[in-house]
């Protein structure tokens, strides 16, 4: 059973720094993409970016482009999203998701994780 957890999140101040991880476990291919999103209240589901397995490309959106980075620990099987700069609109539940044997760019994924809130305030 495919397994995401994610951790790191917390209350910071506007202009600080979170670095989220999000542990993979239960799937031994070696070709996925591991995606984190957001949604914050009363807002949709935002695609924050995407790290694909075998091209090692990312993706980011443009609303944390500059801000945010997306990087991966293979020895660990964990995906991090650094998050610099961060500001009030940052401010949601950040969720991290897996789609076996695909890349990027997919509209449904096979699991997710149970989230972690962000909280940018001063």
């Amino acid at each position: 059973q495919v397994q995401l957890v994610e951790s790191g999140g917390g209350l910071v101040q506007p202009g600080g720094s979170l670095r989220l991880s999000c542990a993979a476990s239960g799937f031994t291919l070696d070709y996925y993409s591991i995606a984190w999103f957001r949604q914050a209240p009363g807002k949709e589901r935002e695609g924050v970016g995407c790290i694909n397995s075998s091209e090692r490309s990312t993706y980011t959106a443009d609303s944390v482009k500059g801000r945010f980075t997306i990087s991966e620990d293979n020895a660990k099987n964990t995906v991090y999203l650094q998050m610099n700069s961060l500001k009030a609109e940052d401010t949601a539940v950040y969720y991290c998701a897996i789609v076996v044997g695909k890349n990027c760019h997919q509209r449904t994924w096979d699991y997710w994780g149970q989230g972690t809130q962000v909280t940018v305030s001063s």
